[in-house]
């Protein structure tokens, strides 16, 4: 049978117990990681607690180092441009005819329709007619109406404009290669 406990020392290696010699017995003292400290910061005293101390390790400072790649991107997918443009004009398009509701509630609180529309009636009317009624003209259904039409037709435009621009970003850049990139790491 091998012993793969690796190189020990002297004492323990050839101490085999004699029969006419007896030594005292000593403490179990366990192996040492790192040898005693030395020098004007070593611990003083001498015993069993001033060799188990060590030094505290000072970090290293090293200079940062950023990472960088340079990327070209060669081709972009018209399919998926589609589904992202398409996407992202719904979205600006809901937050067109919200904000439209918003603006028209806003303006009906602050009473600029009736005033503005009180001026414009004078202004058109008639001595048989009263001329034109603003109020009724820009009611909020009839405003949301007019701003849904125009967000469809944006979706719609917006969808059809970026894939177009996807086809011909795949054609300028099989003659020039493409745009290219430099992205590096965030420390």
């Amino acid at each position: 049978m091998t012993d793969t406990r690796g190189p020990q020392a002297p004492d323990e290696a050839e101490a085999k117990p004699d029969a006419g010699t007896e030594k005292p017995a000593q403490p179990y003292q366990p192996p040492q990681a790192y040898a005693a400290p030395t020098g004007p910061g070593a611990p003083r005293g001498g015993g069993a607690a001033a060799t188990t101390q060590r030094k505290p390790r000072t970090p290293v400072r090293t200079a940062p180092r950023t990472r960088k790649a340079r990327l070209r991107v060669a081709k972009a997918d018209p399919w998926s441009v589609m589904k992202v443009s398409f996407l992202l004009s719904i979205a600006l398009g809901i937050c067109t005819i919200v904000a439209a509701a918003v603006l028209w509630m806003v303006m009906d609180a602050m009473g600029v329709f009736s005033t503005v529309g009180g001026t414009i009636s004078e202004a058109t009317g008639s001595n048989e007619g009263n001329g034109f009624d603003l109020q009724s003209f820009m009611s909020l259904p009839r405003v949301l109406v007019f701003t849904s039409v125009i967000a469809v037709i944006d979706v719609v435009l917006a969808t059809a404009l970026a894939t177009l621009g996807a086809f011909i970003y795949n054609l300028s850049a099989g003659f020039v290669g493409g745009v290219e990139l430099t992205l590096a790491e965030d420390e």
